[in-house]
């Protein structure tokens, strides 16, 4: 008899974690405090992550919140307590290994933005591969207007992602941009009237497709998108050696000939 895999799942007091059809769906519980992220939630983030990690049932991740907001940026009130530089220093090293480990994750994600997304709460959106927004949501880094930087990765991923002259206009200036607008600058991939409905059709259309390609794809993309193009390729071509190496490549291939959907089984 084959053995069964039970994942043991901590108990979470300022997020949820199920799975449903393949997808593993966190939302975020503080919308007394429009799910800002504070150290405790950050822990959660880090647990859940791990969880996610381990989950062979999970094909893709969907992160999002509560009630009106995405995640409105980090508390405050832990911020304005950081009057020491190494402690702050900290503070953000904290936050910038928890979202790392998201983008590490081995499976697409998406962060579903139904709401605002400022300051922490963009950065956690930028550490996602994906994200989508609904018609209400508003997104921004803000934190100059509070006399500091982003400090959560925002600097680094957002120029990244929207190019340097793009990212600067939105973190000198602090200003929350609307949904339309930021589809259009390539800061959300779709909009929708519900970030969530939005974010599970994109999963839909993901899954279709073999989990081990996906897996490659986004190795590829992750390692070679800071190196010279030829050291690039040859990650390129490292990893697409090992995809023709698969039994899914081999569904994948003779599924198409066939003209029939193709059973991927992640092998």
């Amino acid at each position: 008899m084959a053995e069964t895999f039970e994942l043991e799942v901590p108990e979470f007091e300022l997020l949820t974690y199920r799975v449903e059809e393949n997808l593993g769906i966190v939302t975020i519980r503080r919308p007394q405090a429009l799910n800002a992220l504070n150290q405790d939630l950050l822990i959660e983030l880090a647990a859940v992550t791990e969880v996610i990690t381990q989950d062979p049932e999970v094909k893709v991740a969907i992160f999002t919140g509560e009630g009106k907001a995405f995640v409105a940026g980090a508390d405050i009130s832990q911020i304005a307590d950081l009057q020491d530089v190494f402690a702050a220093r900290e503070f953000a090293i904290v936050g910038q290994s928890v979202f790392n480990e998201i983008a590490a994750l081995p499976v697409p994600s998406i962060a579903a933005i139904n709401g605002f997304a400022l300051g922490g709460g963009l950065e956690l959106a930028l550490a996602c591969d994906l994200r989508v927004a609904s018609h209400k949501a508003k997104l921004g880094l803000p934190e100059v207007g509070l006399g500091i930087i982003p400090g959560f990765g925002g600097t680094q991923r957002l120029p990244r992602l929207i190019g340097r002259g793009r990212a600067l206009d939105l973190i000198f200036t602090g200003r929350h941009v609307p949904a339309e607008e930021a589809l259009s600058l390539g800061l959300v991939n779709r909009i929708g009237e519900d970030a969530l409905q939005t974010a599970k059709e994109l999963a839909a259309a993901i899954l279709k497709n073999g989990p081990v390609a996906l897996a490659l794809a986004k190795e590829a993309v992750g390692r070679g998108e800071n190196l010279d193009l030829q050291e690039a390729l040859e990650i390129e071509a490292d990893l697409f050696g090992l995809a023709c190496a698969t039994q899914d490549m081999r569904e994948g291939t003779r599924a198409f000939l066939e003209k029939r959907p193709a059973q991927f089984k992640g092998e």
